[in-house]
């Protein structure tokens, strides 16, 4: 199959109307299969829980994360994943490159090696409307959707929605201009035929494709009105952030059903000033992750057929600053390890993994499930996941 061309609003917008309406139908008219003969798992959803998340207030309290102690039990649990950097855009940047990155805490640009999202895009010829990225910390994080490498780049990137249920920067006017509709009056009624207008009409045609097409644009517009209106702006308070990237993600991956979604958390951060705040922002995003697989379990295309990963970029001190609180400096293993989760029909099931493995291996696991190779990764293939 040919690379997809960089993509434009319109292109994107399409692309996931047609992914909706087309159910279990990739959008150019192939069935979905597994990703890789013999294996059952068809879609993937990476959670890197960014913000730094200590082992202690997850994995060593259970009490606190119902949803990723279950996510285990179901599942693969690696209790020593070593970390490859210790700045929140390095360590996450890591993960989905599978390469130690040496970028600072402050750095905000694309780095130079190509993501996951672009090896699984560029080898399995998916369009932008199979692989998106959902994220909770602004523009800084939209890097991770492509690098800059000159066999990837932009337009093999993932489609990026940021935690608010803003479209990435070309999506702003647009988005903007609909503003937060309710029940349609005849003003609001004008704004969705704008935004027919802006998905386009097509050639006039009256074929069964194009009736599909139209059909799938109208799911785009309700589906976009709604996240407005009534869908991630309601999520407020601590961790409000993190709960409405997770939110989006569990919507998109109903609706419209893509072949890879990553999830780029960050509110736990704020356990510098505060390890109350920090806790119930854990508390909160297993919540939200257990929410997210009860979508996943109630859904009878998805539930045999989805996996999902979920690990910190790395862990925080062994003890509390002057402030009450939790930095990221002092190089304990309660910040250089971590837990993570496999979960899926593809890994071991109840299976807890304590030899060493690093979270630069992610990606090359990920890339192994679907096919693809993560070629330039210095990771390798998380050992014991796969049943």
């Amino acid at each position: 199959m040919n690379p997809t061309p960089p993509f434009s609003r319109r292109d994107v917008l399409r692309g996931a109307a047609l992914a909706g309406a087309a159910g279990m139908v990739h959008p150019l008219g192939h069935a979905f299969a597994p990703l890789r003969p013999g294996l059952k798992t068809e879609r993937v959803v990476l959670i890197v829980m960014a913000g730094g998340v200590r082992s202690r207030e997850t994995f060593g309290s259970p009490n606190q994360i119902p949803g990723l102690v279950r996510m285990a039990r179901e599942g693969t649990l690696y209790t020593r994943l070593r970390t490859a950097n210790l700045g929140h855009f390095g360590a996450s940047m890591s993960i989905v490159t599978g390469i130690s990155e040496a970028r600072g805490i402050r750095d905000n640009s694309r780095g130079p090696d190509p993501t996951l999202f672009e090896y699984v895009r560029k080898d399995l010829g998916l369009s932008a409307s199979d692989v998106w990225v959902t994220t909770a910390g602004g523009a800084q994080q939209v890097n991770y959707a492509y690098g800059l490498h000159p066999d990837y780049g932009s337009k093999f990137g993932a489609t990026t929605l940021d935690g608010d249920g803003i479209f990435n920067e070309e999506f702003k006017s647009t988005v903007k201009r609909f503003g937060v509709p309710r029940p349609l009056d005849e003003a609001q009624a004008k704004q969705v035929a704008d935004l027919r207008r802006i998905l386009g009409s097509g050639s006039g045609r009256t074929s069964k494709a194009a009736l599909k097409e139209a059909e799938a644009r109208a799911r785009v517009e309700k589906y976009i009105l709604s996240e407005l209106g009534k869908g991630v702006t309601e999520l407020r308070g601590a961790g409000s952030g993190d709960a409405k990237a997770l939110r989006l993600a569990r919507n998109l991956l109903s609706v419209f059903k893509p072949k890879l979604i990553g999830v780029v958390l960050q509110d736990a951060d704020v356990a510098h000033g505060s390890f109350n705040g920090y806790s119930e922002v854990v508390r909160r995003n297993d919540a939200a992750i257990g929410e997210l697989l009860d979508a996943i379990r109630g859904d009878e295309t998805l539930r045999d057929s989805t996996a999902v990963i979920a690990l910190p970029e790395f862990g925080r001190d062994a003890d509390l600053n002057a402030r009450r609180g939790l930095d990221h400096g002092d190089g304990s293993d309660d910040l250089r390890f971590v837990h993570g989760v496999l979960w899926g029909p593809d890994f071991r099931k109840g299976r807890v993994i304590k030899d060493d493995q690093r979270t630069i291996d992610v990606t090359p696991t990920i890339a192994s499930l679907f096919g693809a190779k993560a070629k330039h990764s210095k990771g390798s293939i998380l050992k014991g996941a796969f049943a």
